[in-house]
């Protein structure tokens, strides 16, 4: 009954003048003063007439931000939770807030958001559905879409960055923040609107909102990588990512074997029985054009992975991340550093993502984990854990693995992913050993995988 109510309020009587008026006059300055907000591109939205604001959500401030770039009131959806307090709500709704079930298809407030824009009124939508944070942008609903067909009311995409930062705890901090309107796109009135209509519409507004938050310098997603190693995981992950829509320039040892997977469009030394996808180049490893990638993958083993820094570590860009693969320690290069007696190698191994810290440029590093068999992932899915202390970097990787159907995580323990790899490492060592020599031969085996993890 409450919700029905707040909804009413809206459609029928619109913003309290007096308590919108009065918060944006403080508002405002706050955000001006306190958040250095800068305001782009606000020449492009229109002064009168029914208009959609399609933005990225970051912070429960962006609808008050976003109301700042234009000179009338604006209306917008807000979760269900928040009029669970009848003083906040009473508030929200004055505002010109109305509450929306998230999860599904909300009728009544998708009916108000009409009504709204149909007396010529401004709506703030968030495509997205619920905020996104960190990382790139979310994927987007169909919603958006929906209401442009219905209503022929222009929508303007515009970017928020920075508000996901300013806001620890009930603490609010000083912290740069930066939004940016384009043009306003048009569609044609549709009366009923087919869900895969409203959803080619919203694939049209969406890039239009990415441009303007990469444009202020948010996370792009992935376009470009390059892979060196095209070893069974190389490959799987060239075919992975090429699935998601990502170019890939696939490194191979030589130039023999580059050619050779060119002309056949397989890898069945590493990889049998599946194809390479026409987004995968394979290319020599010192022929990748890696100032040109998003994200360098080294798939080569920890003892091969110097070599590999020392050839291309200096040409992977600064804004590009890296995600290594490899598992075990980097011996020390000292030779006359001490033993270790159970495997005898160098004590005081470098973990990989700290040796490619210490040797490239890139703005970020993280390392794959899991359970997972390459070329068993390619066909049946995998889980796989993607751990970088980077937030933003792990979520753009992940974005592009989920898109490709693997099941994917962040983890920020890096060091506990990498030990995890070499546990795996020693399961599946005293697994084989023992079916060839027996349990004390695998007892061997695993002793000397934990000698080198219990040297991280």
């Amino acid at each position: 009954m409450a919700r029905d109510l707040y909804l009413h309020r809206v459609d029928r009587r619109g913003v309290n003048p007096l308590v919108y008026w009065i918060t944006r006059a403080l508002f405002q300055p706050f955000f001006q003063i306190w958040f250095r907000m800068s305001r782009i591109g606000r020449e492009h939205i229109p002064a009168h007439g029914p208009l959609i604001l399609a933005a990225n959500h970051r912070s429960f401030l962006d609808p008050f931000v976003i109301g700042t770039m234009v000179r009338r009131p604006v209306y917008y959806m807000a979760k269900r939770e928040l009029f669970s307090h009848r003083l906040f709500a009473w508030y929200l709704n004055n505002l010109g807030a109305f509450p929306v079930d998230r999860g599904g298809g909300d009728g009544d407030s998708m009916a108000t958001a009409r009504a709204i824009l149909e007396r010529g009124d401004c709506v703030v939508v968030f495509p997205e559905g619920t905020r996104t944070r960190p990382g790139g942008l979310g994927a987007p609903r169909r919603g958006v879409g929906r209401l442009a067909l219905e209503t022929a009311a222009p929508v303007v995409p515009i970017a928020v960055v920075g508000t996901e930062a300013i806001r620890r705890g009930w603490r609010i901090r000083p912290h740069k923040v930066r939004l940016r309107a384009g043009r306003p796109l048009t569609f044609p009135r549709v009366e009923e609107p087919s869900p895969q209509l409203a959803a080619a519409v919203t694939e049209r507004i969406w890039p239009c909102v990415a441009l303007q938050w990469e444009w202020l310098g948010g996370t792009a997603p992935l376009r470009r990588a390059a892979i060196v190693g095209a070893g069974s995981w190389g490959t799987a992950l060239a075919v992975t990512l090429a699935r998601a829509g990502v170019e890939v320039d696939l490194g191979c040892r030589t130039q023999a074997q580059a050619q050779r997977l060119e002309a056949t469009r397989r890898n069945d030394d590493y990889l049998p029985g599946v194809a390479l996808p026409a987004g995968v180049l394979p290319l020599a490893c010192e022929r990748l054009d890696l100032a040109a990638a998003d994200l360098v993958v080294l798939a080569v083993p920890s003892r091969e992975l110097p070599a590999a820094l020392a050839a291309h570590g200096a040409r992977i860009p600064r804004h590009a991340g890296v995600l290594s693969l490899a598992k075990g320690l980097i011996a020390p290069a000292s030779p006359a550093a001490a033993q270790v007696p159970a495997i005898g190698r160098p004590a005081g191994g470098q973990s990989p993502t700290d040796y490619v810290a210490a040797h490239t440029a890139a703005r970020a590093v993280a390392c794959l984990g899991g359970p997972g068999h390459a070329a068993e992932a390619l066909v049946n899915g995998a889980s796989l854990v993607v751990a970088t202390r980077d937030a933003a970097f792990g979520q753009q990787v992940c974005a592009a693995l989920r898109a490709a159907g693997l099941d994917v995580q962040v983890d920020a323990d890096v060091t506990g992913v990498e030990l995890a790899g070499a546990a795996k490492n020693t399961a599946a060592l005293a697994a084989a050993a023992a079916g060839v020599r027996g349990p004390n031969a695998a007892g061997a085996a695993a002793g000397k995988v934990f000698a080198e993890v219990g040297a991280l």
